[in-house]
């Protein structure tokens, strides 16, 4: 099934996709008290928001292979985890803002784990009954920055470098769901999340060794090979097979 949040006349809404269409819910879906309504809405008529608000962003580095080897670095035996501000969310159909021309901004796209119940110290073989469901993620990162500082926080955390959307799906195979990018049409990356390294249980398993997960809180998975730079006027789209497209452009 997929949810999504959205604006209409200015209030905010919860709802079921089914093709062009949404179905209102009542409540919000992430704590698990809705009920459809009779309201139905056109997605073209419709703002798209973030299907979440996260309290916590998590991001894990160098989980395919090929990109670890297109950045010369060494395959991680744990997850490389790191966090970037909420603040930094945006959603599909928005800028994404460059803060500077002088430095290498990057696209990555990424399957992204939505957290449905609070999570601490989970097991592996239960981390999928923590996991409410699956979007899609561009991890926007600052090279320059990200270089300088030895760390990624800064480097992945201006507002706008974390579009995230358009919906969640609740049930994708997300080790088996093939993931590409477009930039001005161009495919620029394309994978599978088979050839994840740390596969999903796993990663819901380590992070949660380190922190308390709560609902809404987001994974980003990793990003394959073919990453590259940004530009004013580019757009580009990130997709999930089984999700959709989450498209932006940059200014």
């Amino acid at each position: 099934m997929k949810y999504m949040r959205f604006k209409k006349d200015g209030e905010t809404y919860f709802g079921v996709v089914k093709g062009h269409s949404i179905t209102q819910l009542e409540g919000d879906y992430i704590k698990g008290e809705t009920r459809p309504l009779a309201t139905e809405f056109s997605l073209e008529e419709v703002e798209v928001l973030t299907p979440v608000v996260p309290g916590q962003v998590i991001g894990i580095g160098l989980n395919y292979e090929l990109h670890a080897e297109e950045t010369g670095k060494k395959i991680p035996e744990e997850p490389m985890m790191f966090m970037a501000s909420p603040s930094a969310v945006t959603a599909h159909h928005t800028d994404i803002v460059l803060p500077t021309s002088e430095h290498r901004i990057d696209y990555e796209a990424e399957l992204v784990i939505v957290i449905g119940k609070e999570a601490k110290h989970v097991e592996k073989e239960e981390a999928f009954s923590y996991i409410f469901g699956y979007t899609v993620g561009n991890d926007v990162s600052d090279r320059h920055l990200q270089k300088k500082d030895g760390q990624f926080t800064r480097a992945k955390s201006f507002p706008t470098f974390k579009p995230l959307g358009p919906v969640i799906e609740t049930e994708l195979n997300p080790n088996e769901a093939a993931i590409k990018l477009t930039l001005n049409g161009e495919v620029k990356q394309q994978s599978n999340t088979n050839d994840l390294i740390h596969d999903i249980s796993e990663l819901v398993a380590k992070v949660t060794e380190v922190m308390t997960l709560n609902p809404g809180d987001v994974i980003y998975t990793g990003t394959p090979s073919g990453v590259g730079p940004l530009s004013p006027g580019d757009v580009v789209e990130a997709e999930v097979d089984g999700i959709g497209v989450l498209r932006n452009t940059v200014k």
